[in-house]
């Protein structure tokens, strides 16, 4: 790789290029699913490619392909010259990168067992033993189990002088049990929704998660969801489980502080967002809240040596003791504000450009244990696994939806409840959080969708559960 991107680099610049960059992308995607006793899909699928892009005349180009020759990243380099002095024609100014970035080194995910090391055979029978703890219950209608595993080789080089090499490993998993009676449905899902719960790690991730063992209650509560009572509607104290907490950090401050957002160069697919820089150094929420984003987490899906553009990855407050502080940016965007990139540019594969990407944004532990959250609460909800969510293209205006609640009573757990929801407006519902417990995990989100084309990304949130007060729950 490195003789083919110097020939690009070289190539590029020959075409008349101030700045060019090549990264090299391959891919390997294995998963398997079971379904009611079935095995219901097996996918093994390979990826490889590179992307160019460079300035000219002060404006940017990029082109790809997937043929790895001499001859064609000449080709290549030369075709993301020609567009960018075809784009420079309307541009409105001159690319601006800020300082240059010059890395060197070699990164690889930590893992104990590789999971393509795993025999299939015994992939398949660990979703089948879930399945069968699954259907084992009374009253569960459909069963569903998946493993995953990504590995992806990268390497990124500019003619500034970055080489860098990254080997990243992603191994995942999830069971779902689904109840049925007559027009209603219900669901349990473990250890997150939508499908499954994923890290950067080995086959050591799966076999932490103890899917044949929870099964059997995950399927019970499905089942008892049909006859529970509906969520009342109210305004009262919640408490929330750190899975949902994830989905809460990334809708409300993952994406609201994207900075490409703020600067209005996200705005027709997925909005923009209220966090404008004049809205730096003021209340997002209570002394309580601290997230940073953190490119080094162990086991997130946004933990990297270096970001899409070289940048190292690293930890970026961005709301300190309820005072918001910071954002996830590029380097063009970062110049925007005369700011370093936080190492938040990243691309979703060989053929897309970097745009902000949120990498892993973590709500910070706070001093309460969940026991001690509860126990402390006259009058509430404990609110379970996310299983909706809508809000505004500003980040503003919020609701979601959980799989499960239980109602809290006099300091402790009472009846479960079913279709609970709760909404709020960003920095209100934020401002109202009087406390965050200790205990702390990573969560993996696999279906992050920004960009035009598209990028699906995958981006990890540390959490832990929180308590907010005055929230509106159920539906009116």
């Amino acid at each position: 790789m490195r003789d083919l991107a110097k020939r690009a680099l070289d190539s590029a610049e020959v075409a008349g290029a101030s700045f060019a960059e090549i990264r090299f992308d391959d891919r390997e995607v294995q998963s398997v699913s079971v379904k009611n006793g079935v095995v219901n899909s097996l996918v093994t699928r390979a990826s490889q490619g590179f992307g160019v892009r460079v300035i000219a005349d002060g404006a940017w180009g990029f082109a790809s392909s997937p043929t790895l020759s001499g001859p064609e990243v000449d080709r290549i380099a030369s075709l993301a010259a020609s567009i960018a002095r075809a784009s420079a024609l309307t541009k409105r100014q001159d690319v601006n990168l800020g300082p240059p970035v010059t890395q060197r080194g070699l990164y690889r995910t930590p893992f104990t067992m590789d999971p393509f090391t795993v025999p299939l055979e015994q992939k398949i029978d660990l979703l089948l033993a879930a399945d069968a703890g699954m259907r084992s219950v009374p009253g569960v209608s459909i069963a569903e189990s998946t493993v995953a595993c990504i590995r992806i080789s990268k390497t990124y080089a500019n003619t500034e002088g970055t080489y860098v090499e990254q080997h990243l490993l992603e191994t995942g998993g999830g069971i779902v049990a689904t109840a049925i009676e007559e027009e209603e449905l219900q669901q349990r899902s473990f250890p997150n929704s939508f499908g499954r719960h994923q890290g950067t790690g080995g086959w050591e991730l799966i076999q932490d998660m103890q899917l044949v063992e929870n099964a059997p209650r995950i399927a019970e509560e499905a089942v008892a969801l049909l006859s529970a009572p509906h969520c009342p509607a109210d305004v009262t104290t919640v408490i929330i489980d750190p899975t949902q907490m994830a989905l809460q950090v990334h809708e409300s401050c993952g994406h609201a502080t994207e900075l490409d957002r703020v600067l209005g160069w996200e705005a027709s697919y997925a909005g923009t967002s209220f966090l404008t820089p004049d809205q730096l150094g003021t209340p997002y929420g209570s002394e309580h809240v601290n997230i940073v984003a953190d490119g080094s987490s162990a086991t997130g899906l946004g933990t990297y040596g270096w970001d899409d553009e070289g940048v190292p990855g690293s930890v970026i407050p961005l709301i300190e003791n309820g005072i918001f502080v910071g954002y996830l940016s590029s380097r063009e965007t970062a110049a925007q504000l005369d700011q370093a990139s936080s190492g938040a540019a990243r691309a979703s594969s060989w053929n897309r450009i970097p745009i902000v990407r949120m990498t892993n944004v973590n709500l910070l532990p706070g001093e309460w244990t969940l026991e001690g959250l509860i126990a402390d609460t006259d009058r509430g909800l404990y609110l379970q696994t996310n299983r909706s969510w809508s809000i505004d293209d500003r980040r503003l205006n919020f609701q979601f939806g959980t799989e499960i609640a239980w109602e809290v009573a006099g300091g402790k757990l009472g009846r479960m409840l079913k279709n609970p929801t709760y909404s709020g407006i960003t920095p209100e519902f934020w401002g109202s959080c009087d406390g965050v417990a200790r205990e702390w995990q990573m969560w993996g989100t696999i279906n992050c969708g920004k960009g035009q084309p598209g990028q699906t990304m995958h981006v990890g949130h540390g959490a832990a559960a929180a308590r907010f007060r005055n929230v509106r729950v159920g539906i009116v």
